[in-house]
């Protein structure tokens, strides 16, 4: 057996802000797994004032911001400054601080933090390393040093929005189930493993301003596309791609689909619906793999007529 070695950060990435950030922004994935989130980061040097905060994205699977401020040493006081100016400048829920090594009292100052902010604060400290086996090629290493007490108090909140505790833990159950039905299946489409307490779930496309999700409202469950960049001309343009391909993309999917503008709403949709309601517990299993056979006949459809989301537009 090989011998795990440590090797210095700044071998690997000499300059932070033109190796590790960019590194970062091209590899989201390996920070999403150790944060729990489907996290897509969208830009580097985001402006903030005066300042450039590090990175900026989402997490997919909620469409809460994130933001991140990273550093190739160990923890400071003027990093920390900078992450409380960023958060206030961006409004963020979660705020990530990446360093080499956490001091005691900067890991404190996250662990008060997210005792005292509000449910939609979350505050995570990543310490970030790099290690190879013998002649192997470095590979990173990240760990989770700080970050919310009680994962839960986000869930109560939305449990208390959704009217009621009964209903919003009955969505987290459903969506957990599916969670594990897509995972048994191997189907790669979230790093989620936990439902949320809310009637949707969101699935990244690979694009940005473009998700599938799966939902549940007054007409029944509903499986779609949706186009939800800021941008609306951007959204306008996917949308008339598409439904200039709206014979093809149906031929594909296999039956009729519902091209829904959603005039001066923030997005438009390409939908399909069927009746349903969440609390009919004993037809949950029939509305999962509803879900996941809508989804993966959409995905093909979509996939086969532009090769990638990207084309829609941009």
């Amino acid at each position: 057996m090989g011998r795990l070695e440590v090797v210095d950060a700044r071998e690997v990435w000499p300059h932070e802000a033109h190796d590790f950030t960019p590194w970062l922004l091209a590899n989201a994935g390996a920070l999403g797994d150790v944060l729990g989130m489907d996290l897509e980061l969208s830009a580097a040097e985001h402006p903030v004032g005066t300042f450039a905060l590090d990175l900026i994205g989402v997490d997919q699977a909620t469409g809460e911001l994130v933001i991140v401020e990273n550093q190739l040493a160990p923890t400071d006081h003027t990093n920390l400054g900078q992450l409380l100016t960023y958060a206030g400048g961006t409004d963020a829920v979660n705020v990530v601080w990446i360093a080499t090594r956490f001091r005691e009292e900067h890991r404190a100052a996250l662990d008060w933090l997210n005792t005292r902010t509000d449910e939609a604060t979350r505050f995570f400290g990543v310490e970030v390393g790099v290690v190879r086996i013998a002649a192997s090629p470095p590979a990173p290493l990240l760990r989770l040093v700080a970050q919310p007490n009680d994962w839960g108090k986000s869930v109560r909140a939305k449990a208390q929005a959704e009217g009621g505790s009964s209903k919003g833990q009955a969505y987290q159950r459903f969506w957990t189930q599916m969670l594990a039905e897509l995972s048994g299946r191997q189907l790669d489409w979230t790093r989620s493993g936990k439902g949320l307490v809310q009637n949707w779930l969101a699935l990244p496309s690979g694009t940005t301003g473009i998700t599938f999700r799966c939902s549940f409202g007054r007409a029944g469950l509903c499986s779609e596309i949706f186009f939800e960049s800021p941008e609306p001309a951007l959204n306008d343009a996917r949308f008339a791609a598409a439904e200039a391909k709206r014979e093809t993309i149906e031929g594909t999917y296999g039956g009729p689909l519902r091209f829904d503008p959603l005039i001066g709403k923030k997005g438009c949709r390409i939908a399909d619906y069927r009746t349903g309601q969440i609390g009919l517990t004993e037809d949950w299993q029939e509305y999962v793999e509803w879900f996941i056979a809508c989804q993966t006949r959409l995905r093909t459809a979509m996939t086969n007529v532009f090769g990638s989301m990207t084309p829609m537009g941009r």
